[in-house]
């Protein structure tokens, strides 16, 4: 971990930093930023400074010529790795769409604490690096091991603790090997940009973006079930059901479409008209997505490329001739049989809603 005081990007450059490429700030300290819908259209990669932030801390600065990873605990043998060690490693490259488990949730009614993300909280981009099972195999994990704990060098207060709490997030052994998780050192081609983790991050496929710990320091293997802030305060479902509490741990990202053309009360022309949008899915891939526009019939849209861990882009040609204010709504379902519901899905801390999108524009 880093001394926040002495080590930290300084917030108000950070901010303008943000704003200067475009991205719609949230909060400055910790800097939070999402992207905007338009910026959406840009392509299946999402450009390193338009991809949304999320941050709980401030900015740790690290320097890649001292900075090392250390993978210790329940293994065979601890190791110490420079960033040129790991450069020097089997790498692999995914298109990985991050999405925050908070996306969403300013729609949410009631309403509830945190960060009110509307819908801009997701990205997709291209990722280099080392596959865990590499690191993990070089150390060798000891048959008590039960969780991959990793460790980012960002930390700070949080409510309910009375000590800076460094930003920490774990995987059962059998999920951190199957889940193609990525030591991620580069992002579309390019060294990670500090807000993204620099110099390394992890990677999850599929999961909420919270599993994809930044400014990653450390790899503990430990022999029980992790319950630090991260995973056993926040990033929780939380109802009350049958008058007690049920959680349930926040993983796989809920299937979801979203729609970047037409957008919002945007002006168009009656007649033909074009809608596109993307879909992802934690789950599995996308099986399909349907349009409804004036709360007519859905109406199947075509699939436009894609692969299993990136957004999976859309588009439906129809024709509209009545004029006035018209909704436009669209519904992702994937291979795992889910799909998306009507209304979003209450709870306490305010993850995981993937409610139907809708859309009004105005047809002359």
């Amino acid at each position: 971990m880093v001394d926040e005081a002495d080590s930290a990007l300084d917030p108000e450059e950070a901010c303008q930093r943000a704003i200067e490429s475009g991205l719609i700030v949230h909060r400055a300290h910790p800097l939070n930023c999402r992207t905007s819908i338009p910026a959406l259209m840009s392509g299946v990669m999402m450009p390193n400074a338009h991809f949304y932030v999320r941050n709980h801390f401030q900015i740790p600065l690290l320097d890649a010529s001292t900075w090392r990873l250390k993978v210790a605990g329940l293994v065979e043998h601890s190791l110490t790795l420079s960033l040129r060690d790991l450069e020097d490693m089997r790498s692999e490259t995914m298109v990985v769409t991050l999405e925050c488990a908070g996306n969403g949730r300013a729609f949410l009614i009631p309403a509830v604490e945190g960060e009110q993300w509307g819908l801009g909280a997701v990205s997709t981009a291209e990722w280099a690096g080392v596959p865990l099972v590499e690191v993990l195999d070089r150390a060798g994990v000891k048959p008590g091991a039960r969780e991959v704990l990793f460790r980012g060098a960002d930390q700070g207060s949080v409510q309910g603790r009375t000590e800076n709490v460094p930003f920490e997030r774990s995987l059962r052994v059998d999920e951190a090997r199957d889940s193609q998780v990525l030591l991620a050192y580069a992002m579309n081609g390019e060294p990670l940009p500090i807000q993204h983790g620099f110099p390394l991050r992890v990677i999850v496929p599929g999961w909420y973006g919270v599993a994809s710990v930044k400014w990653l320091t450390e790899i503990e293997l430990i022999d029980r079930a992790f319950s630090g802030h991260f995973q056993g305060d926040r990033y929780v479902y939380e109802w009350e059901r049958n008058g007690g509490v049920v959680r349930e741990p926040v993983t796989l990202q809920r299937v979801r479409a979203l729609i970047t053309e037409p957008q919002m009360g945007q002006e168009i022309g009656r007649g033909e008209l074009t809608i596109r949008g993307v879909a992802w899915s934690g789950a599995a891939p996308i099986a399909g997505v349907e349009v409804s526009v004036g709360e007519g019939r859905w109406l199947q849209a075509r699939l436009l490329g894609g692969n299993r861990f990136g957004w999976q882009w859309w588009e439906l040609i129809t024709r509209v001739d009545q004029p006035g204010v018209t909704s436009i709504r669209a519904r992702a379902t994937d291979l795992a049989g889910r799909s998306q519901p009507e209304e979003p899905e209450w709870n306490r801390l305010g993850y995981g809603n993937n409610a139907i999108q809708d859309v009004l524009v105005h047809l002359n």
